[in-house]
């Protein structure tokens, strides 16, 4: 089974947060195919450290700790291929946050299961995992 890692679940796993769920830290620990995460998920990172949604929603790691803590846990980051982006030109309007839309959309278009604690994208069917 390939893993794409929502964000906040990437997170989670590399800060040992309990909001991590039992399946989640089973399936990514036990998982013998590499970790994934999308290049999506640092620059929502970056994005939301610079607005300051830190306070809001607070992420907990700058960008440059949170690469390190992705490369120490050997997730692999995954490029955005155009191939994504056309499928989120497509993708029905379930959920409205680009950065999830597009995270949706490469485990679509790559046969990855997006691992999610966010039932909102529920409706996209088999490559969504809610944990």
């Amino acid at each position: 089974m390939r893993l794409l890692l929502d964000t906040h679940i990437a997170l989670w796993a590399v800060l040992g947060s309990s909001k991590l769920s039992d399946q989640a830290t089973t399936l990514i620990v036990g998982q013998t195919m590499p970790v994934t995460l999308s290049i999506a998920s640092l620059w929502e990172i970056a994005l939301k450290n610079n607005l300051g949604r830190v306070v809001r929603d607070p992420i907990g790691l700058t960008l440059a700790d949170a690469q390190a803590e992705f490369e120490e846990a050997a997730f692999t980051i995954l490029p955005i291929e155009p191939r994504h982006l056309t499928m989120v030109e497509r993708l029905e309007q379930h959920h409205g946050d680009p950065f999830d839309r597009l995270l949706v959309s490469i485990a679509m278009s790559d046969g990855y299961l997006l691992v999610t604690h966010d039932r909102r994208l529920a409706p996209y069917g088999d490559h969504v995992l809610l944990v």
